[in-house]
């Protein structure tokens, strides 16, 4: 099945402007994934992490989930089929998936086979659900250029391995997203007062200026 790449110099999928919540539908613009997944050992302890973001940028979700004993390429098509999962869960059809594996990215677009039989599973549940959609992108950056979802699919592993957690099943992953809205807020003296529900002790936050 050939790549739908996106439309150039469309407007169809951009984003409206809002304050307050993440997106949540097709109409509102496209989603960017970046991917990784990780073993130690090759085969050993696996993990998948997924930033999810709207195409401006701004945070939609992240995904993250411990495989049990797998390598790291199965890891990586995990990573990519819980973006897919996501994208066709919430009602999506465009999506651009950013991955530092270049061994699957170019898998994925043709350029490479599939030899491995536990990698050609993955490999064609990965282009139905592609089929799925209206465009696709999938490119390759190097690692450092993907920290985030490292740092995720890191988490996946560590806590899979301290917790003895279960596996996660290829056919499963994505089932599981931390949602992460966006939450406004005022600076007063040097400090940000949020406004709208209080947060909870120990919540994360991840803050950006913006110019009133």
């Amino acid at each position: 099945m050939p790549i739908r790449p996106f439309p150039e110099k469309s407007s169809k999928y951009r984003s409206q402007e809002f304050i307050g919540a993440p997106i949540i539908s097709l109409d509102q613009g496209y989603l960017v994934a970046y991917i990784d997944g990780g073993a130690r050992g090759n085969p050993g302890p696996s993990g998948y992490g997924v930033v999810i973001e709207d195409e401006l940028g701004r945070p939609v979700a992240e995904l993250s989930e411990f495989l049990g004993r797998q390598t790291n390429n199965y890891a990586e098509y995990s990573g990519l089929l819980a973006a897919l999962n996501y994208t066709s869960r919430h009602g999506f059809k465009a999506l651009k998936v950013i991955s530092d594996s270049e061994l699957m990215v170019k898998q994925i677009n043709g350029e490479y086979k599939v030899s491995s039989p536990v990698l050609k599973e993955l490999h064609q549940r990965a282009m139905q659900l592609i089929d799925q959609l209206d465009h696709f992108e999938i490119g390759h950056v190097l690692r450092e250029k993907n920290r985030e979802a490292d740092r995720l699919a890191n988490v996946a592993m560590d806590r899979g391995i301290a917790q003895k957690a279960p596996a996660v099943s290829a056919t499963d992953v994505g089932g599981v997203a931390a949602v992460v809205p966006e939450i406004n807020g005022v600076v007063r003296d040097g400090v940000v007062h949020f406004t709208g529900t209080p947060l909870p002790d120990g919540t994360l936050v991840k803050m950006r200026a913006v110019k009133p």
